[in-house]
Formats: C-alpha cells, structure tokens, sequence
C-alpha cells in the first residue's frame, strides 16, 4: 500500500491503568477549541451525577468495584471542583499497549502524532495534559446519553478539520465506535489495522495488547507502509484491502 508520503497520526486506545499525580494546571491541548464545549458538558453532567448517585450507580458508570471505585470516585470528585492533577497522555496511561509503546523513548513530535479517544476529553493527542480519571466510551451519563453517540459527531468533525493528516486506527471497537467518518475512509485518510487469529477472528488478551502497542510505535517512527514486512514474536503484518491485517501466530489464545 504505497501512496502515505506524510507522517501519520496513530489512533491508539485510552488505558484503564493510569498513574496517579501530576501537576496543578495544564497547558492548552491540541483539541482545546474544537472540544472544550463538550468536555464541559461531560463535567456538567458528571457533577449533577455526583449529587445523587448511591454507591451501585457509581460502580455501575465507573465499571469498577471496591477500592477502585473509592479511588474513582474521588478522582471525580476533583474532576469536578477543578483540582484535579494533570499530566501528559504519555505519562498518564500506563497499560500494556502503552508500556510496549514505550512513550518515554519516544520523542515529542512522535508523541504527538498520537491520538487518544475517550469519553471524558473526546480527543487528546499524546502531549496533551489530561487528569487521572475513570469514564469509559460506552457507558450511559444522564442526559448526555451514551458517551460513543454523545461524542461521535464532534471526534468525526475534529479528525476531518485535519486536512493533511492520515490516520492509522488501532483502536477496538468500543472506540472506533465514536469514529464515524466516510468522509476520512473514502479519500484513504483513515487506514484501518485489525489484530486477527489464524482463519480471522479477532484476537484480544495480553499478546494482542502489546503487540498493538509495537506497531503503534513502528507507525510513528517508519511509517505505516512497514507494516507489509513487520514480524514480532510470531505475529505477522500482511496489506489487506485499504488496510492492514496483523495476524496472530497459530498458538494465540482467546
């Protein structure tokens, strides 16, 4: 698949793991303007929700139990007084995909070739300052409705407004349901990669995450067209249609 002369940006999925810290006030993001009326929104209701909210509710729209959710909901709390810590997206997610992505040895114009959908920000590139919190995509928030449907308009908007941008997604499809462009896929902006099991079923579970995390950082720093050739411990880049397959080896499980 020849024809992606520019950089791309790489579309790579939130992590739920996060380190906890950070500073007290962030710098302006890249997505600032184009979201900052939605990201609003999302505090506003997450306040009013806060108000209310047993116990049960919140373990429900934090998908999380126990001391995890006490640390959640306190992370929310300062969300919404404005006092949360913040620090870089590449700093922040520490999940396998990123921990094989390996940010830190990456450089900032790498870094901020990344970009992370999710359903308190919309969108932050991988310099961006965002807080530690816990609020996935799918879940349902008052009268926002579901985050996917509540942010799909503006990411799609904001990915378009970025007219000499290719995209390469790697993300699952929770969040690739917040992408819904034909506008991106018609004009070969937006090249998709699937993690696949021999005879193409999807594959998941650790290996799969971290080998998503490599080819994040093959994409970044060779370019997508690597992909044709790439091998790492067993699992194999092929072209496949107006994308790329990434197939597992024979013995993956799940």
């Amino acid at each position: 698949m020849g024809g992606v002369s520019r950089p791309a940006f790489v579309l790579l999925p939130p992590s739920e793991s996060k380190v906890p810290g950070g500073h007290p006030s962030a710098t302006p993001g890249f997505f600032d303007e184009s979201l900052g009326g939605r990201r609003r929104k999302v505090l506003l209701a997450l306040k009013s929700f806060l108000k209310d909210a047993t116990t049960e509710e919140w373990s429900h729209t934090l998908k999380v139990r126990g001391p995890l959710l006490d640390r959640a909901i306190f992370s929310t709390r300062k969300l919404v007084d404005q006092s949360a810590l913040v620090m870089p997206v590449w700093q922040r997610y520490s999940g396998v995909v990123w921990s094989h992505l390996d940010p830190a040895n990456l450089d900032d114009g790498h870094r901020s070739r990344l970009i992370v959908p999710s359903g308190l920000y919309g969108l932050s590139s991988g310099t961006d300052e965002i807080a530690n919190y816990r609020l996935m995509m799918k879940v349902g928030l008052g009268s926002l409705g579901t985050l996917t449907n509540f942010w799909r308009p503006a990411i799609s908007r904001a990915l378009e407004e970025m007219p000499e941008a290719t995209f390469v997604n790697l993300l699952p499809k929770e969040h690739d349901a917040a992408i819904q462009s034909s506008t991106l896929l018609t004009t070969g902006r937006m090249i998709p990669v699937s993690f696949l099991r021999h005879g193409g079923a999807g594959v998941a579970g650790h290996d799969a995450k971290a080998v998503k995390g490599v080819v994040a950082r093959l994409v970044l720093q060779s370019g997508i067209e690597t992909l044709e050739t790439f091998r790492w411990q067993g699992w194999k880049g092929r072209v496949h249609r107006c994308g790329y397959e990434v197939i597992a080896p024979r013995k993956a499980t799940r």
